[in-house]
Order: C-alpha cells, then structure tokens, then sequence
C-alpha cells in the first residue's frame, strides 16, 4: 500500500527522486491524433558527467535501462510497458540530431529525451535545440545544472556573473526553446513537467523544451502525489479554419487565374498529402515545394513542379515570378523561398496562407487562414466543389509542358556517359536515384547537396527526403539518420537509410558512426570527398571572395592554401570507427557500391572522390537570387564585379504589403 501524504491523508504518495519522478512521468506519457496513440517520450539519449550521473542516470538504470527495456529493480514503479529505454551518444549536440531526425520521422508525435551534465555538456546542446526550433520539431533537453542548495562557491563548471547569482551556462538555452525551466525544488517539477508536455504535443508551439535540473535536486528525495504518474494522453489537436477566413480564402482562389501553391513542412507534419492531393485533383493548381515540403506530391505527379526558390526548378520559378496568388501551405517563407523578397514578381500578386501558427499565415501580408494544414485544405476543397473552380486548361498545359522541359535537364545532369570516369556529385545522385525505391530515405542538410537534390531528386514517397534546411547544420545527417533508423524500427523488411555528406560535414561530426555500430544499425552512409567546402567556394566566387579559406589544402610559399589537397582519408577514419567501407573511383564502382551498401545489415559507407563538373554536364545553376550582401567598397576587381551584380539584383527585391 503507498504511503499518504501528510497534508492530505486521502492521497497516496510515493517517495522518489526527482530524476527518478521525472523518468518515471515521462514512461507515462502519451500523444493521441486521429485515433493513433503513441508514446510521447520513447526513449532518452544521454551521456554522464557529474551533473546527472548520480540523478538521472541512476533514475534510467531503475526505469529499465536499454532500448528494449530489460534490468531495473522497479524501483521506479516501472512495469515493461513504462520502461525508459536509454540510448549512449557520444557528443551532445549529436545525440539532439538524432532526436530531432526521430521526431521528424514519428511525424512529430513521439519524441525523445537527451540528458547531459553540466557545463560543456549543457552548452553543447544549444546548436541542436536551435535546429529544433525553428524546424518545429519536438525534443526534451535536460542538462544537469549547478547546485540550487549553494553548498560551495563556485563548483565545478559554474558560470560566475556578478549581477545576477541565479544564472548559469543553461541560460544559453533560452532563447532556442520553445519552453525553459530551472527545477529549484523537487515539488516545482510538477507544473514544470505538465507544462514540458504541452508544448511537446503543441503542433503550433513545439520545438525544443528544456528542464535544466541542479544536480542536487535531481538526487533529492519527495513525496510524490501518485497522481502525477497516471498515463495522459497529450491530444494533438486539428483546429479547422475560420468561417470567415475560410469564406475570404475561397474568393481568392475563384479569382485566381495563375495561382500556386508552395508547398511547406507543415503539409508533412499534418499528414495531408493525400488531402492536397485531392485539392490538386480538382482545381489542377501547381504544387512547389520548400526544402520541408518536398515530397507533399510524388515527382511524377501532374501538379509537381518542383523545388521553389534559390534552389528550385526553373519550372516553378517561372510559375512563382508570374502568379498572381500563392497559396502557402505550411511554410516559413524563407529568403530561400521567396528568393530574398525577388521571386514573386508578378505586381499584382497576392498570398493566402494556410499555416497553424497566426504567425507564420501572416507573412508576407497574405490572407491568413490559421487552421491544420489537413483540416484547412479539407475545408478548401469542400467550399470550393460547390463553386466548380479549376485553373485554365492553357495554365495546366504551360506547366505540364515546362515540368517536361526541366526533366531533360535533370536526366542530362544525371547522365553518364563514361562509366569509367570519375562521377560528378550530380551523377551520384542519379545512380541513387537509379537504385531507390519509395522505401528509402534521404537525409543531407548542408553544403551543395542540399541545392542539387532540391532541383533534381524525384521524391518516390511523403518521408523519402529529408533535407534539414531551416537550420542547415552541418553534422546533422548521421546522428539524425540514426533517428530516422530508430523511429522505423520494427518495420520488415528495414527501411534503407542513407546520410549524403561531404567531406566538410563529414568532419564536423562522424562520432556517432559510434553508436551506429553500437546498435547495429544499418546506416548508410555516402560520403563525396571534393577537398574544400564546395558550397560556399561557390558562393565565395559569386561574391568577390575568390574562394578565399574554402579548399582542404596545404600552404603555398606565400602562406596562402593553393597547395596539393591534404592527403586525408576519410575512409579510413570511417572503417577505424567500425564502419565497412566501400571505396569507389568510377561510375561503374559507385553503382555496384551503392547497390551493395543498400543491401547490407549494418552499418555501411560508400566513399567517393568527385569530379568538378564542367558546365554542359554540371547541375543547372540558380534558378533565383539569395541575398548575401558584397562588399560595398573593395580594391579587387572580383569584389568590384560582384558588388554591381549585386546593387543590380537588390533593385527587384519588394516588399508585399
């Protein structure tokens, strides 16, 4: 029988840490939508110092410890179906990756935990829930803090400000999260972790949520009301438009004679990619896609134009420059969107918004309409049907006709020609795409591939591309394809993962190679060597940087890096790390690569040396402006060049009020 409380004889308590209270509420929580339930919190990543060893690392030992659950003493009251799978990182920004590369695959229903000590531990996180946040992805940070009790100043690891005595290193996390709370005292965790939850299942406020825990608190010991461990289901909400909104929405779009719609990662996060099918369907209005949202529509459907933006297709650039209302389906409208204020050119263009944030369906100075991306276009199309609405069939022809014509680029780019040559980064993509089924995933988030795969990539299925780009972190991919690996577990047969990565990514973080092989996990892993960082060499050209600190080299007499490429094999690094390597000098070798490593059972890396591809052979260049200023005032020539390329493509920049 559980012990009362004293205050209040009639509630049983039970007496608990608050890392033990904590892990045991988190096994206990639940996120429902449309009838699916799912565990909120699945498992917690974490890596021990002082901070939390003692405090929520014991806790996890109790609460049953590895992936499948399995020890413990129940000390917890942890039953099989309440155990808290622990997961081993190796570097804490990493171990947030690989949470967030989870949530993103669990459709934001289910999410994990990352605990890390104090100090460098806590600081380290920051990279990771700034990715969370702005992507809208779900993760609970607990970094262990200094003592609340004071026992001795300053400890180990303690930020010292002469102002203000309750600050610490954790205050970094602020203003990445979406929900902050220092737990000074066992009973605060309470409305603390309620609050955490919230957000969490929040699909228009979620992002990262930090519990910073002093390390004596978390050993401390209290009389917890048995109340704060019964199960809860967290409802994610559908909330449907308006009426007015939606009455407003209709009348732009029956007055439409060139509308668009950009399709954004909100149209994933809702699960309406048959529901904007079914739009498309019956009005015949082209669908673009942000990095987020592509995949909304397979390739091959008739209303996919493509990317949209700096990096997009032609197809849909030229649709975006003369439309004259874009219909914004759960996007940020990033500059890479909107071509930095250039792209949407057309003076009489208008926006409707469909976001579930009020402040995302504002920008832009559209027409909102704050709904679920789901519930709002099932609305759409209801209203609409009675209105018989659909585009003209000449607009439907002039965009079926360019999305044919941008096709024959794409399959030139992909082309190879000389199965002997060395590939361009181009063609590997097309023996990837040569190879993939709809059961693949893709993961990249920065450098030049990012670019090539929003132009080029034929999405087969909702969740085949995943491309991190509203942070662009570079180290993103492995750590989160170990995620996306982990949220599709159990599925038979395995779904292939595969993390695209140059050499410049590779070398920001290749750790959790580790924990791949650690869980026997069958990650694969492309890595294209092209000795610099490729992505912004090009862009440093473009701006009168000349390239200026973007090779791998070695110095020349002059102190400058135009030297040989430095002899790195990061192969080798790779298979020291436990990974087998493929290595590949030709076309022909990277196809029998690419087609071994996708049927290998652990973790696998395909390495290849790329070629600069020439102009005719290389992917198709922008397609739209960014807006990265150059220096106004410059003695090179380069910089002088650029700079008036520059003033001449900031003249067609608009705001659209």
């Amino acid at each position: 029988m559980s012990p009362t409380s004293p205050a209040n004889p009639a509630c049983p308590t039970r007496r608990l840490t608050t890392a033990q209270a904590l892990v045991a509420f988190l096994a206990r929580q639940y996120t429902e939508r449309d009838g699916r339930r799912q565990r909120l919190i699945s498992a917690t990543w974490g890596i021990f110092g002082h901070g939390n060893v003692a405090g929520i690392g014991q806790a996890l030992l109790e609460a049953g410890g590895g992936r499948s659950g399995g020890g413990g003493n129940g000390g917890a009251g942890n039953g099989a179906a309440h155990r808290m799978p622990y997961l081993q990182g190796r570097n804490e920004q990493a171990m947030v990756h690989a949470a967030v590369g989870y949530a993103r695959q669990s459709g934001r229903l289910s999410a994990h935990a990352v605990t890390t000590s104090i100090g460098p531990g806590a600081t380290n996180l920051v990279t990771g829930a700034a990715l969370a946040t702005i992507n809208r992805l779900p993760v609970l940070l607990l970094p262990g803090d200094t003592f609340a009790t004071r026992p001795a100043d300053p400890v180990l690891q303690q930020l010292e400000v002469e102002y203000a005595g309750d600050v610490s290193v954790n205050d970094c996390l602020r203003p990445v999260s979406r929900y902050f709370d220092r737990i000074t005292r066992p009973e605060a965790l309470i409305p603390a972790a309620l609050q955490a939850m919230r957000v969490l299942a929040d699909p228009a406020g979620t992002g990262a949520v930090t519990l910073a825990l002093p390390q004596d608190v978390q050993a401390e010991a209290y009389d917890w009301p048995e109340e704060f461990f019964a199960e809860r289901d967290w409802h994610v909400r559908r909330p449907a438009p308006d009426a007015h909104e939606r009455e407003a929405a209709v009348r732009a779009v029956r007055s439409a004679r060139r509308p668009l719609i950009v399709a954004g990662g909100g149209v994933r996060h809702s699960a309406a990619e048959e529901t904007l099918a079914a739009f498309t369907a019956a009005t015949r209005i082209p669908v673009a896609s942000t990095q987020a949202g592509k995949g909304a529509l397979r390739h091959d459907h008739p209303a996919d134009v493509g990317g949209i933006g700096h990096t997009g297709t032609a197809t849909a650039d030229e649709l975006a420059r003369t439309a004259d209302l874009v219909i914004g389906i759960g996007t940020r409208f990033s500059d890479f969107t909107t071509a930095s204020g250039t792209l949407f050119a057309n003076p009489a263009v208008r926006f409707l918004h469909l976001n579930i944030t009020g402040f995302d369906a504002h920008k832009l100075a559209a027409l909102p309409l704050v709904a679920d991306a789901r519930a709002g276009l099932e609305a759409l199309t209801a209203a609409l049907a009675g209105h018989g609405y659909r585009v003209d069939p000449a607009y439907e022809t002039e965009y079926t006709g360019a999305k044919e014509a941008w096709e024959e680029r794409v399959e030139a780019a992909f082309a190879t020609p000389d199965p002997t040559a060395r590939p361009t980064q181009t063609q590997v993509l097309g023996l990837l795409d040569a190879l993939v089924t709809e059961d693949d995933i893709l993961i990249n988030a920065a450098g030049s591939l990012p670019g090539d795969l929003h132009k080029l990539w034929r999405t087969r299925s909702r969740d085949q591309y995943h491309v991190e780009y509203g942070y662009s972190c570079m180290g993103y991919e492995i750590p989160a394809a170990i995620g996306v690996l982990l949220a599709a577990e159990g599925r038979t047969p395995r779904r292939p993962v595969w993390a695209l990565v140059g050499d410049g990514t590779y070398l920001m973080n290749p750790t959790e190679i580790v924990t791949a092989v650690q869980e026997n996990l069958p990650l694969k892993l492309v890595v294209l060597q092209n000795h610099g960082y490729a992505s912004i060499g090009g862009l440093s050209e473009s701006v009168g940087a000349e390239r200026f600190g973007t090779a791998y080299r070695h110095r020349d007499a002059d102190g400058g890096f135009t030297g040989p490429p430095l002899p790195v094999d990061l192969a080798a690094n790779a298979a020291s790390l436990c990974m087998r390597v493929l290595r590949a000098t030709t076309v022909d070798d990277l196809r029998t690569a690419l087609s071994e490593a996708r049927d290998a059972g652990g973790p696998t890396c395909v390495y290849v040396e790329t070629e600069t591809p020439d102009t005719v052979s290389g992917p198709p260049p922008a397609q739209a402006w960014w807006d990265v200023p150059v220096a106004e005032t410059a003695s090179r020539p380069a910089a002088v060049k650029a700079r008036e390329e520059y003033d001449r493509q900031v003249a067609a920049r608009r705001r659209h009020l």
